[in-house]
């Protein structure tokens, strides 16, 4: 699975009854959001696009606006307990809906979280090398079925152990997309999901002005790349079982000008 999201809602009822309604052609209300989402940080229009696009490259926001809800699209509103969403973003949805959503496939994360007129009522993070981070509030309908132990993980590879978690995060993460949201990135898509290429955004440029966040985050990345391990190929043999192969034997079966 290659989904991924990082979402931030506020809304006046059920995001599945608005999506579907028209967005606001005027980029100005977009952009006076961004400011009291990312105060004193730079906001610059730079086209349009569609909700199709759930986690925009870094330093870019996709922005909807809907009567009745806004929607931003963001990697910096993606937390690891989802529950610590800054303060000033819980004034921003005072009394409506808040609902966060975020979800990474490349670590297999899901984490997101509700508030309603400004109360945390469900907060959830987990990952199969992370864990339970976040377990709060009770469990929303569309959830029991994976706590119950309904969509065991099979195992991948021949030498694996039992999956750490009852169920697949990315799984449950659609599941949460479609019941938040009314939409999905991935999988089957029902006939009462929204197409979420007919929701237009608008596209913005939001930066630091100090330089100090993409300092940081450039600083975090370096840290991550000196700690990777050897790469690590794993194919399919003639008996159908994953097997490990070195790079050199990988290069001898699929030669560059096969790709």
């Amino acid at each position: 699975m290659g989904a991924k999201t990082a979402i931030l809602a506020f809304t006046d009822g059920d995001l599945r009854q608005v999506l579907p309604g028209p967005a606001a052609p005027d980029p100005g209300p977009a952009e006076a959001l961004l400011h009291k989402i990312f105060p004193g940080y730079a906001v610059t229009p730079a086209g349009v696009s569609t909700l199709d696009v759930t986690y925009p490259p870094e330093d870019v926001a996709h922005v909807a606006v809907l009567a009745g809800a806004e929607l931003v699209c963001d990697q910096r509103l993606v937390l690891d307990r989802p529950s610590e969403l800054p303060e000033h973003l819980i004034e921003a949805g005072a009394g409506r809906r808040i609902v966060l959503h975020g979800m990474h496939s490349v670590v297999d994360w899901l984490g997101f979280a509700v508030w309603e007129d400004g109360k945390l009522v469900r907060s959830l993070s987990l990952s199969p090398d992370g864990g339970i981070e976040e377990n709060i509030g009770e469990p929303y309908e569309f959830e029991r079925p994976y706590w119950a132990g309904e969509h065991p993980v099979e195992p991948m590879f021949p030498d694996q152990g039992p999956y750490p978690l009852p169920f697949h995060p990315l799984e449950l993460g659609e599941e949460a997309l479609r019941a938040l949201f009314g939409f999905t990135i991935e999988g089957r898509r029902e006939p009462a999901d929204i197409d979420p290429d007919d929701v237009p955004v608008h596209v913005f440029r939001v930066t630091d002005p100090s330089g100090k966040e993409q300092e940081t985050r450039e600083a975090a990345a370096e840290q991550i790349r000196s700690g990777l391990g050897p790469l690590r190929i794993y194919q399919r043999g003639p008996d159908g079982d994953l097997r490990e192969v070195s790079w050199n034997e990988f290069e001898r079966q699929h030669p560059p000008d096969q790709f």
